[in-house]
């Protein structure tokens, strides 16, 4: 399938994603960043993964949460409909209306966590992530990466992807610095270990760098 981003087409919004392990401040810096955004002048929306929607979030409880065992490709599945559910109703029309979309993880999760560490077949991960996004990828990924130890520390809600072994998110984090080297013009990896000002201040930059170049273009 074709990759589409609907921010290329005219009048059309620009799409970023948040990435990185668990306590890596993904969801402190979507929330920063679009305030700061949005003070500049600039039309945003602030989502996540899984959830953003009524029924996404429904299926992001169930994934958190559920006090009952889900076999590893069922955890595929409904990771992948929260996404279908969520691009269609949240992250599409969004775009469309020309704005920016802040999105605190999106498919480079699925392949670092189902794929790496879950030990689906890449390639399998990557067709269903296109089939639920319909090819739509970011303009501009931000991988938060720091050890795993210091991000789990950081941690203050404990559901069932934090409480995995260390070793579960050591492969989590190598998978994520595979796939940004895989594609270097859309991925721009920060060491979160950095103060947080030092971190935001990098990240507009980078955004802010991207939204001239595309406004130019």
């Amino acid at each position: 399938m074709t990759a589409v981003q609907v921010g290329d087409e005219p009048g059309g919004g620009f799409f970023v994603t948040i990435e990185g392990i668990e306590g890596a401040g993904k969801s402190t810096l979507a929330r920063f960043i679009g305030g700061r955004l949005q003070s500049d002048g600039f039309q945003v929306i602030v989502t996540a993964e899984p959830g953003g929607d009524p029924v996404s979030e429904q299926i992001r409880r169930l994934l958190l949460n559920s006090a009952d065992s889900i076999t590893v490709r069922a955890e595929l599945l409904l990771f992948e409909a929260a996404r279908a559910q969520h691009v269609e109703r949240i992250i599409k029309p969004a775009l469309v209306e020309g704005k920016v979309v802040i999105c605190d993880r999106f498919t480079d999760s699925s392949l670092a966590y189902q794929g790496w560490a879950r030990g689906i077949d890449p390639r399998d991960v990557q067709m269903l992530n296109d089939y639920a996004t319909a090819g739509l990828k970011p303009h501009l990924t931000l991988l938060l990466d720091l050890p795993p130890e210091v991000g789990l520390a950081r941690t203050r809600e404990v559901d069932r992807f934090s409480r995995e072994g260390i070793e579960f998110h050591h492969v989590v984090r190598e998978g994520y610095l595979a796939i940004a080297k895989q594609e270097p013009g859309r991925f721009v990896v920060i060491d979160a270990q950095r103060p947080f000002n030092e971190v935001a201040a990098l990240a507009l930059e980078v955004i802010n760098s991207r939204l001239r170049a595309k406004d130019t273009s």
